[in-house]
């Protein structure tokens, strides 16, 4: 074999015991550096302070009831089973607290064999009214009128008379009237008609909007002589005060001389609506008429009836009838106003007829005793403005 074969043996068998004594040498570090990794890694970790337990959870503790739940439950276990309308109606009216009956009420609705009547109805509605509690009371009137119970009429005038109480109502009254009116059982009455004439004369406050309420009454009016409902002083005199704000003073007499028909007499009221309807119409002669009938009847009349009727006497230069009225109304412990006394004591300046101004101011301040003397001196001065 050459030599140089075996030479190149020789460092070939060198170098692999060279290089797996490297191996070996490698891995045993690696092995000791892993080993002091693993030591240092368990010193630090022996050294860290294990984090306490969690507290215990705080022990349970139930709820306490309130008052409101604690009468609750004690009133639920009165009503004993098998309990009737009437039962549940003499259980509202016994709570205080109209939340409290509330909740019974609809606690009760949810049992079997229950069911609400007109009567159960009408008294949380009138509980919750009372307490004004009026969204609550609407949203149960709604289920009334929706078919949760029979309605009778005592029921059907409430709701009406809580619509009418309510201005954003005005509408909705009319519509239960409608509701009652086409009804089999429960036919509008005078109440109803009483309320809804009241409604509608509250809107009578300018003469433009008069008109096209009086359309409505006229409606109503006849819809209730078609009902057979006779009506009272009280509708008749809402009714002739509907025809005097329009102007339509020939209905209101007719109305008027009607009153007999059923049964009722004119009072105050009934004069004075057609006194100030006739004086506004400029038929001041036959308004001073109507006031001279009710005075043969010892009936007095309203400041406002008394006033507007001076001043239209007043420029109509019936001076001697103004001034009548001025002394029955002092009589009657009642005072002009600033317009009133201007009105006559200025027309009579107008008319040439100063001395009797001044000569009459003097004695209306002697015969009304709530002139004060600042609206004296205003009167005294426009007579001397006037008569100079």
């Amino acid at each position: 074999m050459p030599p140089s074969f075996i030479h190149r043996l020789l460092i070939s068998a060198s170098t692999l015991r060279n290089t797996t004594h490297l191996s070996s040498l490698h891995l045993n570090l690696t092995l000791l550096s892993l080993h002091h990794h693993h030591r240092h890694r368990h010193r630090y970790l022996s050294s860290t302070p294990t984090p306490p337990p969690p507290p215990p959870p705080p022990p349970f503790h139930p709820r306490s009831k309130t008052q409101l739940e604690t009468q609750f439950e004690t009133w639920v276990q009165n009503l004993k089973p098998g309990f009737t309308p009437s039962d549940v109606e003499h259980t509202l009216w016994s709570q205080s607290d109209p939340d409290l009956a509330l909740d019974l009420f609809r606690w009760t609705a949810l049992q079997r064999g229950y069911t609400h009547t007109h009567a159960t109805y009408f008294t949380i509605i009138k509980i919750l009214v009372s307490n004004k509690r009026y969204g609550l009371a609407e949203t149960l009137i709604e289920e009334v009128l929706s078919g949760a119970c029979d309605i009778n009429i005592p029921l059907y005038n409430y709701i009406i008379k809580f619509c009418c109480d309510k201005r954003s109502l005005f509408n909705r009254a009319f519509d239960v009237y409608k509701k009652m009116y086409n009804s089999e059982n429960c036919k509008p009455n005078l109440q109803t008609y009483s309320m809804l004439f009241n409604l509608l004369l509250r809107r009578f406050n300018k003469l433009n909007v008069c008109y096209m309420y009086l359309q409505s009454a006229k409606s109503l009016s006849k819809q209730m002589k078609a009902a057979g409902v006779i009506p009272d002083t009280y509708v008749l005199n809402m009714i002739i005060k509907a025809y005097s704000k329009c102007l339509e003073v020939d209905e209101a007499i007719r109305v008027f001389r009607e009153m007999g028909l059923y049964g009722c007499e004119p009072n105050a009221y009934t004069y004075g609506y057609i006194v100030k309807g006739l004086c506004e119409k400029g038929r001041v002669g036959q308004g001073f008429g109507f006031y001279e009938e009710m005075k043969g009847k010892g009936l007095v009349p309203s400041s406002s009836s008394y006033m507007i009727l001076i001043c239209s006497l007043a420029l109509e230069r019936r001076f001697e009838d103004a001034i009548g009225v001025v002394f029955d109304m002092l009589g009657n412990l009642m005072g002009p106003d600033l317009l009133t006394y201007k009105t006559l004591l200025e027309g009579l300046c107008c008319e040439g007829r100063g001395n009797e101004a001044f000569e009459l101011l003097d004695e209306l301040r002697k015969r009304d005793r709530s002139m004060s003397e600042k609206l004296y001196k205003a009167l005294l001065n426009g007579l001397h403005f006037l008569c100079r």
